[in-house]
């Protein structure tokens, strides 16, 4: 670790130790140290050979006019893994405990968050935890898809079961985002971690941030690094182990 890193990260340190309000907000590099693929990254999704790209795939209309196909990679890419809670997610439940962190909202749809004990966590774009039937709307968890063979339709009514994930084309839940903005206008720490700010509109919120403690901790550079207070490059699960 180069020593401009560490200075960095020292700073870090000391803001947050300063603060008993701080909010983090998240997207898929917190969860790559799990073992759970980027899309983006140079061996994530978008760089593996498909009959689709995977964002033509994770859209509404295929889900509709191509549901067993739309299984098919979603079983395998999305759920395919049983990935655990690393550093980055650990260190964020911690702060929650201990006063300091207000929330977490989170671009991820693995609830890793709350794995590692984080209450509350704001899911942008839903989880592969929570599914539900078309029909009844019967919960079923992630097992049941995972194993399901095909289509996994309902027990009760036969219904198509649907993730509780937000799919391309679809709208956020306007509550949580509601929500979300409250917590980012009121904190005074903002950090803002594994995330390259490209895909809207979650990464606009941090535009609702009025403080001036805002932190960047992501391994490449953003389009927003020229608004940052502080920013510390790296994997974010390092960074946060040595905080």
């Amino acid at each position: 670790m180069g020593e401009k890193n560490r200075e960095q990260i020292e700073k870090l340190k000391e803001m947050i130790e300063d603060s008993s309000s701080i909010v983090f907000f998240g997207g898929a590099g917190v969860s790559t140290e799990s073992g759970i693929p980027d899309f983006r990254s140079v061996d994530g999704l978008y760089h593996q050979k498909y009959d689709y790209p995977p964002e033509t795939i994770l859209s509404h209309t295929f889900y509709r006019n191509h549901t067993e196909e739309f299984y098919r990679f979603y079983k395998d890419k999305m759920i395919g893994f049983r990935a655990a809670p690393n550093t980055a997610h650990r260190k964020l439940a911690q702060w929650e405990k201990e006063g300091k962190l207000k929330a977490v909202i989170t671009q991820n749809i693995d609830g890793l968050h709350q794995m590692a004990g984080s209450q509350k966590v704001l899911e942008l774009h839903g989880s592969t935890l929570r599914n539900y039937c078309e029909g009844c709307g019967k919960f079923f968890d992630v097992e049941y898809i995972r194993q399901a063979p095909g289509i996994p339709c309902c027990d009760v009514c036969g219904g198509v079961v649907k993730p509780d994930v937000v799919l391309y084309e679809e709208g956020l839940d306007q509550q949580i985002l509601e929500e979300a903005v409250s917590f980012i206008k009121s904190t005074e720490v903002l950090i803002v971690g594994g995330t390259s700010l490209v895909v809207y509109p979650a990464a606009g919120l941090i535009d609702c941030y009025r403080g001036h403690k805002l932190i960047l901790v992501n391994r490449d550079p953003t389009g927003r690094d020229g608004m940052a207070d502080l920013i510390v490059q790296g994997f974010i699960g390092e960074i946060f182990g040595e905080l």
